[in-house]
């Protein structure tokens, strides 16, 4: 077995898989021989190979170590329902080491169970104290259930240990609104200095901005967060006409999609929270989620899978014209159900209606009505150049090619006006199924506004919905901080300090016919 441990610690994995293969066939009922063969083959991304090494580990030997290791790979492959049986398995007997107490926090993280993860986390930290990963993770975690100050203690505490860690910089910054008596603004251009790693810049830089326009240096910061957004996206093989063919297919498919089977169609009713991000859909999830019939389910990639896997199509993305091409043709009563029986069990399988803001699901909506016919779909407008600017001044998942359209602020353009075009089309063909709701006119009447998402949404009026910031529920998006505070008006009209940089994207709407 050391040899195995050696091979992969060495970074060898081919090697690894074939001393775990020699082990296993001289001892097949050898547990940690074919769990370490299973993460040989996960390593090289067979993951269900190694997912059912490690399966048959469990059944050889069912330590916690094994069951952390064999959730994470369950949610890689999205089987959110085996993960969470797994996990209560694991809470029987728990992993004595630190990657294995880490390993079951984040499998808890990914099924969006924030406050179950943190004992996993704290006791990873224990074990482990100088891992700077293992602290990053408590942090985030603490942050997302509203312990801003536990979160602030781990980020420096990793910080201490590793000054260059981008990362906990990053979420430093974001954890609050910064003054000039209390900042990390010189920290933080030392640390993008000495950076030499593309993503350690982006980080680094998006922080450093962000403070910046904390303490008013409203300019700084975006000349800032310019320059770190045209630094990468020079690295980013990313052309406009990627998303523009999603969109040309999501049109073209609408007529098959309305006219398609939809057989034994679920009248479960969730409620779907849409738009561009960064235009107030935490704001309103949090809003649905004060109220005492509804919960929230978070970010949920269920729509998107459950298309994906009716379709059936072996591409490596999500969305992509031959899957939206399949699936206008298969039973959308199917898609329903395989939609709710994914969201129920990453959620919890909790009683009740439930939200689901991931923003993208615009892009679903015409599955979504027909899929869910009891659903109700809630879009967000933002003024069109507030929301160019909050997608430019935002930093999604480096890893998601989804996003890849952000760093640049013609991108953001056309992308909205699409995204415009696609919320006419279906504002024309389901009406009164999508409520579109203004940002500046919640913020401007919260009740009236309020009102209205709630009788949309057919639930009965109630006074919990306007302290929103008091919802205790764990927040996992960028709005964290912002939604923990009571409605404000700090973000409405922001474009106009930016009025020069905006100015090709004021050109460009106005040809787009985009009211500004």
């Amino acid at each position: 077995m050391a040899a195995v441990r050696r091979a992969m610690g060495r970074g060898d994995l081919a090697a690894a898989e074939q001393l775990a293969m020699s082990v296993v066939a001289a001892f097949p009922e050898d547990a940690e021989g074919r769990f370490l063969l299973g993460m040989a083959r996960a390593e090289v991304g067979r993951v269900s190979a190694g997912m059912a090494d490690i399966a048959r580990a469990v059944e050889l030997d069912p330590q916690g170590s094994f069951r952390a290791q064999l959730a994470r790979l369950q949610v890689m492959l999205r089987q959110d329902g085996a993960a969470a049986e797994t996990l209560a398995a694991a809470e029987l007997a728990l992993p004595d080491d630190a990657l294995g107490r880490d390993t079951l926090g984040c499998v808890y993280a990914r099924l969006g169970e924030h406050a179950a993860s943190v004992p996993h986390f704290r006791e990873a930290v224990r074990l482990a104290p100088d891992n700077v990963s293992f602290r990053y993770n408590l942090a985030a975690a603490l942050n997302f259930i509203g312990d801003i100050d536990g979160a602030e203690a781990e980020t420096e505490a990793l910080i201490a240990i590793d000054p260059d860690y981008a990362r906990g910089h990053h979420m430093l910054a974001g954890l609050r609104k910064h003054s000039a008596e209390d900042n990390h603004v010189e920290r933080l251009a030392v640390a993008l200095g000495r950076a030499r790693a593309p993503d350690a810049r982006l980080l680094l830089g998006y922080a450093l901005a962000k403070e910046l326009e904390d303490i008013g240096e409203q300019q700084a910061g975006f000349a800032r967060l310019a320059e770190t957004n045209a630094e990468h996206r020079a690295r980013l093989p990313y052309t406009f006409a990627r998303d523009s063919a999603n969109f040309d297919a999501i049109e073209q498919t609408w007529p098959r999609i309305a006219a398609a089977a939809v057989r034994g169609a679920p009248q479960d009713a969730p409620i779907f929270v849409i738009g561009m991000p960064r235009t107030g859909t935490t704001l309103v999830d949090r809003i649905l989620s004060s109220h005492p019939e509804v919960w929230s389910a978070g970010e949920l990639q269920a729509m998107p899978l459950a298309v994906k896997m009716a379709a059936g199509t072996r591409s490596r993305v999500v969305l992509d014209p031959e899957t939206l091409e399949v699936a206008a043709g298969e039973d959308l009563g199917a898609i329903g159900r395989d939609y709710l029986a994914r969201a129920r069990t990453h959620a919890g399988a909790r009683e009740g209606r439930f939200t689901d803001k991931f923003p993208g699901n615009f892009q679903y909506a015409g599955f979504i009505a027909r899929a869910l016919p009891e659903a109700r779909i809630v879009c967000l407008r933002r003024h069109p150049l507030d929301t160019v600017l909050a997608n430019f001044r935002n930093l999604f998942a480096i890893s998601s090619r989804y996003y890849d359209y952000s760093y640049d602020l013609m991108d953001i353009a056309r992308y909205y006006a699409r995204f415009d075009r696609l919320m006419a089309l279906w504002r024309e063909a389901l009406p009164g199924r999508i409520l579109e709701l203004g940002y500046e006119d919640l913020v401007a009447d919260q009740e009236a506004g309020t009102r209205r998402l709630l009788a949309h949404c057919g639930l009965e009026w109630d006074a919990a919905c306007l302290d929103f910031h008091q919802n205790t529920a764990p927040v996992s998006t960028p709005s964290a901080a912002q939604v923990r505070r009571p409605m404000y008006k700090d973000s409405v009209a922001r474009w106009t300090k930016h009025r020069d940089a905006l100015a090709p994207v004021i050109v460009f709407f106005e040809e787009q016919g985009i009211a500004i």
